[in-house]
């Protein structure tokens, strides 16, 4: 099987001067007037409603220590350190861009910066952390991409690649590598496994899912398909892929962490209102509100988490 490596490291370092475009649901909620604020109940900001969330999951009496990978625009450590003054925070980012608005959301907090790739980091500098956060960024990371060969890649890199989906295979009994169509999230599952075997108490990851569904009651309102195999997502200057989040889990478990996991529906809960089912039942929205509403609850329930706590 011949892949090439879809990388964004180059665009996050070098490229990226902006998030305006890219939408996250964490950025959508951060308006206090957001229209996708106004339809949860109750209407608070992303952050504020995880970090309720995760307190009704863990104990945060155990919680000291938090490290956020990726951490956007800040927003979500700042709510967790505005709800938690007891928390000692650390974000390492691969974008210098992304640092510096984090230090500027984060200024009137004590918080340690440091730029750097995940990828990168010794799995020793991970360790010592009760409570880990990668949110909606799985995705950015290295994507092994069937089909195709760039030409770049050489022989010696692809009996790499393929030494690496071995050990994976063997380790964890996964079929990387065996079907010929399908894409694998490898800086993720590696990621993942990297923080688990760092020993944090606690792991919080979520992206957009390629294994995601539409639970029974919302099919009235809400289509869509999942194919089970990661798939691509044009963004501007880069390409990211959907997470098939039961590799991640499968590595969690057998590395003894007991898994929750589930849609962002769980713990940013609809206000279905009439409002709500009116912009949801029309085939074209009326308005940007109607459409900025679909597009969010669509994200509700494509978005997935997986919530780790560490066996004894």
């Amino acid at each position: 099987m011949e892949y090439f490596i879809n990388s964004t490291e180059k665009y996050h370092q070098c490229e990226l001067n902006s998030l305006g475009w890219e939408l996250t649901v964490c950025n959508a909620l951060e308006p206090i007037d957001s229209p996708c604020r106004n339809i949860l109940k109750p209407p608070l900001s992303f952050g504020e409603h995880l970090y309720h969330f995760l307190r009704s999951l863990m104990s945060f009496d155990d919680i000291r220590s938090a490290l956020e990978i990726g951490g956007g625009m800040g927003y979500l450590m700042r709510d967790f350190l505005s709800s938690n003054q007891k928390l000692q925070a650390t974000m390492i980012d691969i974008s210098p861009f992304l640092l510096n608005k984090q230090k500027e959301t984060l200024k009137s907090f004590n918080v340690t910066f440091k730029l750097a790739d995940i990828l990168d980091v010794p799995r020793e500098e991970l360790s010592g952390f009760d409570l880990v956060i990668m949110n909606e960024n799985l995705g950015d990371l290295q994507t092994l991409v069937a089909g195709g060969v760039k030409k770049n890649n050489t022989g010696q890199a692809l009996a790499y690649i393929m030494k690496k989906l071995d050990t994976l295979n063997k380790k964890y009994g996964f079929s990387l590598g065996k079907d010929k169509d399908e894409h694998i999230n490898i800086g993720a599952i590696e990621t993942v496994e990297k923080l688990c075997l760092s020993g944090a108490k606690y792991i919080y990851v979520s992206e957009h899912s390629c294994e995601a569904v539409v639970p029974e009651g919302m099919k009235p309102y809400l289509q869509f398909s999942s194919t089970g195999f990661p798939e691509m997502i044009r963004l501007k200057g880069h390409k990211e892929y959907t997470i098939k989040f039961s590799y991640l889990q499968k590595i969690a478990e057998m590395l003894n962490y007991s898994v929750k996991r589930g849609p962002f529906a769980d713990f940013l809960p609809l206000d279905f209102n009439d409002k709500v089912k009116a912009a949801l039942r029309l085939l074209t929205p009326l308005n940007d509100e109607q459409e900025i509403i679909r597009h969010f609850i669509h994200d509700l329930y494509k978005y997935e988490y997986l919530i780790l706590q560490k066996g004894d």
